[in-house]
């Protein structure tokens, strides 16, 4: 059997997914999270074969969920299931270490395949994701800002749009206050922005956030 652990912050959505879960021979579902702490501590409890993993969660978001599973079992098979499909996201989950990228508009036989792929040691990115990524390699042009950003860039970027205060941004990412005030002004510089309302209006029109506050 393939063990999965379902990893979103919507019950809904997890339900749905263990109910095509359920009924796929060589599947079982062990466990379910709601976000990336908790997914940690399900997988370093059970040692799971794969997570199917929410790219935008509260607290630990996806990108670095991602990497510090693959910390806990670097044999671990990722697969991102998003609403995002423009980049940076996906090539910063596939460089993180996912196998896996689909859009929760995907069918059922889809995310079977793509489980039974990244078992087989394969990447899976479903074809509407991998459009974007190739058209925007075809561009080569600076359309998305977002690209130019380190992946801690990203983590910071993510979190102040999501309202986060800068001792919550601290403690979840492990960095100083000051060290997290230096990332934010950087994200200014580099996304062209003078605060932070113009920085999530900036991520909306790029597609980074679902809707404006």
């Amino acid at each position: 059997m393939i063990r999965v652990v379902l990893v979103d912050d919507h019950q809904l959505v997890r339900c749905g997914i263990r109910r095509i879960l359920d009924e796929a021979a060589e599947i079982e579902v062990v466990a379910e999270a709601e976000d990336g702490e908790s997914a940690m501590a399900e997988v370093r409890r059970l040692r799971p074969d794969v997570v199917l993993l929410d790219v935008h969660m509260p607290g630990v978001g996806g990108l670095e969920a991602t990497t510090r599973l693959l910390r806990i079992d670097p044999e671990l098979r990722i697969i991102a299931l998003t609403v995002h499909v423009d980049e940076p996201y996906p090539s910063r989950l596939l460089g993180a270490g996912a196998l896996g990228y689909l859009t929760k508009g995907c069918d059922e036989a889809e995310i079977i395949r793509a489980i039974h792929s990244v078992m087989h040691g394969r990447r899976y990115i479903s074809d509407e994701i991998a459009r974007q990524m190739a058209l925007s390699g075809l561009d080569g042009h600076a359309a998305n800002p977002f690209e130019r950003l380190s992946r801690r860039e990203v983590q910071v970027m993510l979190m102040v749009t999501e309202g986060r205060r800068l001792q919550e941004i601290s403690d979840r990412l492990c960095l100083s206050p000051k060290t997290v005030s230096t990332y934010r002004y950087r994200l200014y510089d580099k996304l062209g922005v003078s605060n932070d309302v113009e920085l999530t209006r900036l991520a909306i029109r790029h597609g980074l956030l679902d809707q404006a506050p």
